[in-house]
Formats: structure tokens, sequence, C-alpha cells
């Protein structure tokens, strides 16, 4: 028995521990290195437009330019493949499907290919068709009917609509028929697909990234606008009675959005069943500092309402939430009230870069303008809730730390650390990256314990969340480098997740929702709570079913204007801080004009 007592903990420091019951996003996967940008003298990570399947009860997800793809048994621990063949060098917004008992895929940077596949995706053994598919296509969906009817979606353009056409799966899933116009963006009508940061640019809209869904005997067609740089990037839904339609618009759009909070956008995804039966959606989610396309991967529970409304459930999160193989009540509901403990804490380090510019590609495109005259890499940038600034050391070394200060002890229960590129060189998908490192905690300052041993990982975690076996209780988290593959060690955050001891904050009160007449947008607005860290606002089509919301730190007003023309919404706001949340304020009705 002492020997198993002693392995357990063994297992536990080098971070081995039992199964995961959370994950935290952005999803922690090695991200591969766009090397179609690194010429330029820019290096960066990107994952995007995620196509998840369920086959065989594993989980496959692929990744625009990714080199291969990942498969996992929990959706926690992915797993990289690297295919046996060159399909997957460089394509965009792969498509992927089961068709019969094989896997599918459509992706081809050249915007027309053949429809690839295999029975074997873990050994990559894929072979091809070879029948290039004679059409122009952008960001490709395949869906197979429960009649194995196999359709395809795509497009990705400013100025076409989504089209859809039927392959014929005898004949090397050639087209049947022409390809139809199914439907096109309506920004005039649809506030949330208004182009750039907060929907306030008057540019065309992208329409792009459509996902089918067969739920009952209804079809659920998704899409993704206005751009996937903006922080409104987000995904909506028009449905059918059959594969290629009518379609009609959903009035609770969009269902899948996520404007505030630590990362941003929830567009151009997918929705897969997990092996419980429960619904998720795989988002792209942007950082757009090195370049306009450097993106992440979120998680969401999803699923239909009783009625078959859509949903996407994005509040809290940047949070810790239950993976698809813990039991909850309500698999809408996965947050697991683990809150943000490091948030704006005092945060020390013993290296700052200084002198030292980041190398960014077309920065004035990109939506998140740096200051370049004066950087600031201090140690305060990796805990402000921002992916997008970062904390740079001046080296790699293994004397380098980062230590924050909860202000008292607390109940630390997750942390997240969450690298960055700066200045990198990195092309491609080597196997030499991993980060080692490990996490102290301590009552005092001064009397520290190892909570964390990641000194002889060999794994790339660029996105390292960690779930601790059992809460520690702390008042100071401290990073200590032990290696890091790039010159600098950067780190965008370094996040603590738990419980305080103190109260919830109150309820906000005087809470106001102002329609303009513009009725795309709404003002809204509430008295300031006394320590709370932020507010979450949630809004819908129906009193019970407010299933779009938005985080905001530090200020107690939100320009809504995502709203759609003709429909009335309802509203609530809650409060937070690192020991809970508030109740949420009475009911608001934000009626449209008749």
């Amino acid at each position: 028995m002492k020997y198993l007592i002693i392995l357990f903990l063994s297992l536990v420091a080098l971070g081995g521990f039992a199964q995961k019951q959370t994950y935290c996003n952005p999803v922690d996967i090695d991200y591969t290195y766009m090397s179609h940008y690194a010429y330029r003298g820019v290096s960066y990570r990107s994952g995007a437009d995620p196509a998840v399947i369920n086959y065989k009860g594993k989980y496959y997800m692929f990744v625009t330019r990714s080199h291969g793809y990942w498969y996992s048994d929990d959706m926690s621990d992915w797993k990289f493949v690297r295919p046996q063949s060159w399909y997957f060098n460089g394509s965009n917004a792969p498509a992927a499907a089961v068709y019969k008992d094989e896997v599918i895929v459509l992706g081809d940077p050249s915007g027309r290919g053949a429809v690839i596949k295999t029975d074997d995706p873990i050994k990559g053994d894929w072979k091809t068709t070879y029948s290039v598919i004679p059409l122009g296509i952008q960001d490709p969906n395949l869906f197979v009917d429960e009649d194995d009817r196999v359709y395809l979606y795509e497009e990705s353009s400013n100025k076409w609509p989504i089209r859809g056409v039927e392959l014929d799966a005898e004949n090397w899933f050639l087209p049947k028929t022409e390809e139809k116009d199914l439907f096109k963006l309506h920004p005039e009508v649809h506030g949330w697909e208004r182009f750039g940061q907060n929907h306030e640019s008057d540019m065309k809209p992208f329409i792009e990234g459509p996902w089918m869904s067969r739920h009952g005997d209804t079809y659920y067609l998704e899409y993704s606008a206005p751009g996937t740089q903006w922080n409104v990037y987000a995904d909506g839904v028009y449905t059918a009675k059959s594969p290629l339609g009518p379609f009609e618009y959903a009035p609770y759009n969009p269902i899948s959005y996520k404007p505030g909070g630590f990362l941003t956008g929830a567009g151009h995804g997918s929705t897969v069943r997990d092996n419980h039966g429960q619904y998720w959606h795989y988002a792209s989610m942007t950082i757009s500092v090195n370049y306009k396309f450097e993106r992440r991967i979120g998680m969401f529970p999803a699923g239909f309402e009783e009625d078959g409304q859509m949903y996407v459930n994005t509040a809290y999160g940047d949070y810790p939430h239950f993976l698809p193989d813990t039991e909850v009540d309500d698999h809408k509901e996965r947050f697991t009230g683990w809150m943000l403990l490091s948030k704006d804490k005092p945060i020390t380090t013993n290296s700052v870069l200084t002198g030292v510019k980041q190398n960014v590609v077309d920065e004035t495109d990109s939506g998140y303008m740096l200051d370049q005259e004066k950087p600031d890499y201090t140690a305060g940038r990796a805990n402000d809730e921002n992916m997008r600034t970062l904390w740079v050391a001046e080296n790699n070394s293994d004397s380098l730390y980062l230590q924050v200060d909860l202000g008292e002890v607390m109940d630390v229960k997750a942390v997240q650390i969450n690298f960055m590129d700066f200045n990198a060189y990195v092309l491609g998908k080597p196997d030499t990256l991993r980060q080692q490192f490990v996490i102290e905690t301590s009552k005092d300052g001064k009397t520290w314990q190892t909570s964390v041993d990641f000194s002889d990982n060999q794994q790339d975690r660029p996105h390292a969340y960690i779930e601790l076996p059992e809460a520690v209780k702390a008042r100071y988290v401290r990073y200590q480098n032990v290696y890091f593959p790039n010159q600098y060690l950067a780190i965008a955050e370094f996040r603590v997740f738990g419980n305080g001891n103190g109260k919830a904050p109150k309820t906000p009160a005087a809470f106001v929702a102002a329609r303009q007449s513009d009725e795309r947008n709404a003002d809204l607005s509430w008295k300031p709570v006394k320590d709370a860290m932020g507010y979450v606002v949630y809004w819908g089509i129906a009193p019970d079913r407010l299933n779009n919301s938005v985080m905001i730190y530090d200020q107690s007003e939100y320009a809504l204007r995502a709203l759609n023309k003709g429909v009335d919404y309802y509203l609530q706001v809650e409060a937070f801080n690192e020991n809970g949340i508030s109740k949420k304020s009475k009911l608001l009705t934000c009626e449209a004009s008749k």
C-alpha cells in the first residue's frame, strides 16, 4: 500500500493526474506553425475552421493547414496524426464526415480537389478517388444523411451565397446536379452579420464555413459571419425540411457568439454528438496579433431545445467546464463554478524584455493594433485577462519566474499557462516543441510546495491547462520556468482558477436596455456593483431562452449590436467575482417597433 501511495503522489507531481473532469478554452492542442508566412519574418501558430466528427466512438478534429489532424477518446487529450499522404499539408477548412464505415475528407488549398477516405484514420492511410470535383470550392462541408446520400456545402465570400449540391457516392463523389444557391447575408437586417470589430464597419461582411446538422426531421445549416479576425466572428443557422432547402432564417441567431472575455470569437464551427448523445460545438477564436489569421479553437456545450431551437452556450466560456464523460444535471450548464482568481492581482517577475518590438504581418489589417512605439511586456500583461497582451522575458532561461499574489488564501483548483509566440521562427510542425515548468504554491510567500511538476514534460502544450487532483489552499502561485523552445519566454496569460472565501457580488441594479431606432442595436447599462470583477449579459427571444451572452470586465454598460430587426428580445445581467456569481437581474423586454 505504501508503494501505491508513493506512485500516486509521483503521478500528481509529474502532471499525470487521474482522468480529467474539466477543460478550459482554448483547446490545448499542439497548434501548427503557419509556415506560409514565415518568409516575412513572422512565425505564429494557428488553428481554425475545426471539422470534428465522431467515428466509432473516437473524435477526430481536422483543422486548417495543420499537416495532419487530431483524435481523442474524451475530447480532452488529443493526439496528433501525421498521415501517410500529402493531402493535409496545406488544406484550408477541410471537410470531414462519416460515410458508411469510412471517414471521408475534402480539403484542398487550390479550391478544387477529390474526396479522400480511410477506414483507419489513426493509422493515417488515406486513399483518393482521384476524381476532382469540377467546382470552385471554398470552406467545404460534407454531410451524410440518414439514407447515406451525401451533400456538399461551400463558400467563403463577401459576394457569393452559401451553395449546396448532392454528390454521387457511387461515382467518385462527383456532383449529381448543378450546384444550388441557398442563402446569403443580410447585414441590413441581421446586426450580428455586420463586419468589423464590434460590428462597427460598413465593409461587406464574409459568409463562410457552412456545417450541416440534422436533428429529428429538421436540417440545420450553420454558417459563419462577418470575418474571422474580429471579436464578433460567429455562427448562425438556417433551417429546412430537406438538405437543399428551401431554408428559413432562424430568428434566434446567432447561435454561437462570444464577443467578450479572455478570448473572443466563436465562428466557423462544427457540431458533433458525443458518446453520451450530447452535442458540442467547436469554433474558431481569434488572437490576430502576429497576423490577422492567428487563431485558436474553442469547445462549447450545444444542443437543441424541446421545440428544436439550436443553442451553443458560450457563457463563462473562458473558464473551466466539465468534459463530456463527466455527468452533470444539465448538459447546457457545464460551467464548474471555478472562478478566475488571478486577474489584475499583484504580479512580479525577475525579467522583462525592453527595447525589442514584436514582428507582425499586416499590422494595420489585423484588427488589434499593437503600440510599437512604447511596447509594454511587463508582468502585469500576464494577468490582465487579455490574450493579446504579453509578458516577455529577456531570454528563455530556467531562472525565470512569474509570481501572482491572490491577496488572501483561496482554494486553487486549476491553472492555465497560455504561452505565445514573440518573434519566434518555427516552421510547420516539428516534434521538438515542448514547455517545461513547475507551479509552486504558498500560503505565506515563504514556505512553498510543488503543486504541478512539468519539468520533464515532452509534449507541446501551448495552452497548458492543469486541473489539480485536490484543491490547494494558497495565496501565492508561482510559475518557475524550466525550458521554453523559443528565444524569448512569452506568456499571454497566467490564469489561476478556484474559489475565494468571501461573498459573491450583489445583483446589478437599475438594469436598462434601450433599443435604438436602428433595431439592430441596443444600449445596455446597470449600476456598478461593489466588489464585482465583471458582468455577464444574457439575451434571447424568449424569457427561458437567453442563449446568447457576453462577458464584460471593468465597465457597467454595453453596446449590443447583434440583434435582428423585427424580433423582440429578453435580457438579464449578473455580476461575478472570485467568490461566485450573483443572482440574475429582473428580466427586461426589448421590443421591436410594430
